[in-house]
């Protein structure tokens, strides 16, 4: 399960920021640059902190033993946890940060930036890449690189990022004769004929409602409406939650429920409970991003198979068939940083080609370095690896960070909706409600993507 953003307001040394790619205003002066030093090897102490999700931090403590043999007078530490954001704040509160950090979703790195906590890093990428062959900047994927960028500056780093989409089981598909719906016409037939063998067609992590807003919702109005329609959700448009895309939207998640196509008590299961149930083929579909396999690996029953799929468009939309919801997992260097350059030498080397490989290897997550999905990618990257690589259109949902207590009453409306309780013509009501009080709340900053 990715990290949820319950506690971006512990951080209360900062305010909030504009994200990536984006032309917001009032960003303060504050933030240094990185000054490259030519070659010369990083000396001295490096203190590296990364959060310790499902992926560990062991690749990183590995890369730091080797790339401390490779630099004599390096001495290179990497710790971290589950809750590393909480050991961060009074690090920064206090001017003493760790010279590079991962700290999870957690923390909100955007108001690290409005406050000028973090140091501008477009130096660092245009200096050469660890191999010597270009610059550091060319060996990111482009459409990643700038979701780390603000008013066209960058300040995070991604490395692995997840993709969004929906899962099912190859062989239980191929058994049954059932192709992959490639347009929500051929879901609804493709439901009715799951349902017919007793198999529920869909489950969902329904404690945790983003993963239906990532996975149907936003995905069927991009369909419908184009990127447009969502980036004026989240930049808070007037009317944007009650657009016709949204609340057509609305009404297919609303179908599928009306036919009984939901596994039953959905609504009450956890992120692990769903994906189990899938795994045990309870389900025919789940969505969930690209983190699926790494986080149930250890429990999937031997037949299990899980293969990705994006999610069923919608016949003739505005919006692109081939476009991709991604998150990054962002890295940065705090402009407090007392050894910045072995900061930026250190994750050139986690960055370059052959860690990328390996991280996509051990990992089987994707990284935003390109030529990382030509590694010898586990079985469950081959499909979204090709969605990547196909894709015209990549956008990121980053309003659940900006705006929290308009996720969470969006978050509660879908579930109302789910349970039946409210239509979808009230969903989009609420939701507009809700986006309108946030935008009459001159304590909240506001952003523009």
């Amino acid at each position: 399960m990715r990290m949820t953003f319950a506690l971006l307001g512990a951080l209360a040394l900062v305010g909030c920021g504009t994200s990536g790619g984006g032309s917001g205003s009032g960003m303060s002066a504050m933030n240094p640059t990185y000054a490259p030093t030519g070659e010369a090897k990083p000396k001295g102490s490096l203190e590296v902190v990364a959060f310790k999700g499902g992926y560990g931090i062991d690749f990183y403590e590995q890369a730091a033993k080797e790339f401390a043999a490779k630099n004599q007078g390096l001495d290179v530490k990497v710790d971290g946890n589950p809750r590393v954001w909480e050991q961060l704040k009074p690090k920064l509160v206090a001017g003493s940060p760790p010279d590079l950090m991962y700290p999870g979703w957690g923390m909100d790195h955007w108001a690290l930036v409005e406050e000028g906590q973090l140091m501008e890093l477009d130096k660092a990428l245009d200096s050469p890449a660890y191999d010597g062959q270009g610059k550091w900047r060319d060996t990111f994927e482009e459409s990643i690189l700038k979701l780390g960028q603000k008013n066209g500056k960058q300040y995070v780093l991604p490395y692995f990022f997840n993709m969004q989409g929906w899962w099912y089981n190859p062989d239980t598909f191929a058994k049954n004769g059932w192709d992959v719906p490639k347009t929500y016409d051929e879901l609804l037939a493709l439901c009715e004929k799951i349902k017919a063998k007793g198999i529920a067609p869909i489950t969902f992590q329904g404690k945790y409602p983003y993963y239906m807003i990532e996975g149907m919702l936003l995905p069927w109005t991009q369909s419908l409406g184009g990127k447009q329609a969502v980036d004026d959700m989240q930049n808070l448009v007037p009317g944007a939650w009650k657009s016709a895309s949204v609340l057509q939207a609305a009404k297919m998640i609303d179908e599928l429920r009306a036919k009984g196509y939901y596994q039953k008590g959905a609504v009450g299961l956890s992120h692990t409970e769903s994906q189990t149930e899938f795994l045990n083929g309870k389900a025919a579909l789940i969505p969930c991003g690209t983190w699926l396999y790494s986080e149930m690996q250890k429990v999937m029953p031997p037949e299990a198979k899980m293969q990705f799929m994006l999610p069923p468009a919608v016949k003739d939309g505005k919006g692109d068939p081939t476009a991709i919801q991604i998150s990054i997992e962002p890295w940065m260097v705090p402009k407090d940083a007392k050894n910045a350059s072995a900061a930026i030498s250190f994750f050139k080397f986690l960055t370059s080609l052959p860690k990328a490989k390996e991280f996509v290897e051990q990992k089987a997550t994707l990284m935003a370095i390109k030529g990382s999905d030509q590694a010898n990618l586990p079985a469950t990257l081959v499909e979204p690896a090709k969605a990547f690589r196909e894709s015209k259109t990549v956008w990121s949902y980053i309003m659940r960070q900006w705006y929290p207590s308009l996720e969470t009453e969006v978050e509660n409306a879908l579930t109302s909706m789910l349970n039946a309780e409210i239509t979808p013509e009230q969903f989009c009501d609420r939701a507009e409600a809700a986006a309108e009080k946030v935008r009459k709340d001159d304590s909240i900053a506001k952003h523009k993507l």
